[in-house]
């Protein structure tokens, strides 16, 4: 895969702006394992090669097994590695992602919002939104992953 062009070189000052609410959703507290976890499925769910191997290895150095990492795309399938508050946000992250399909139904939010507080909600749903805009830009501009890097096949 060929990068199409340098976006942080092209547009520096929307960077900059999505670098200041990332910074935000970084200070929320709302956990950076959790966060990441948001972002990882996300990715997953956009086909974002760039993000997933970001966020993969974020992951890991919180203290993520192999084996959780694994089965987070099936993580209704997995439910007993994930906590209730784990849950709540990655089914969150899928219906939100999936804005245009899902229209996220009432009893989304109602069941997220049992493990979130309003604030925390909000700050999440600015995760995922921020998620799916670096997604969208990553894989437009064909970023290339920091493994794909590292083997030389650039």
């Amino acid at each position: 895969m060929t990068s199409r062009l340098d976006y942080a070189h092209a547009a520096p000052e929307g960077m900059k702006a999505l670098g200041v609410a990332h910074s935000y959703v970084a200070a929320s507290g709302l956990g950076k394992a959790l966060v990441e976890l948001a972002y990882l499925r996300v990715s997953q769910i956009n086909g974002c090669a760039y993000c997933l191997d970001l966020h993969t290895r974020a992951l890991i150095n919180e203290g993520f097994t192999v084996e959780k990492l694994a089965l987070v795309s099936v993580w209704r399938e997995a439910e007993a590695l994930f906590s209730e508050r784990e849950r709540a946000a990655l089914a969150w992250a899928e219906t939100v992602t999936r804005v245009a399909e899902t229209g996220v139904p009432d009893a989304e939010f109602a069941a997220v919002s049992t493990q979130f507080s309003e604030k925390e909600l909000a700050d999440l749903t600015i995760a995922i939104g921020l998620m799916n805009a670096y997604n969208r830009i990553a894989i437009s501009f064909r970023a290339t992953p920091a493994a794909v890097k590292r083997a030389g096949k650039v």
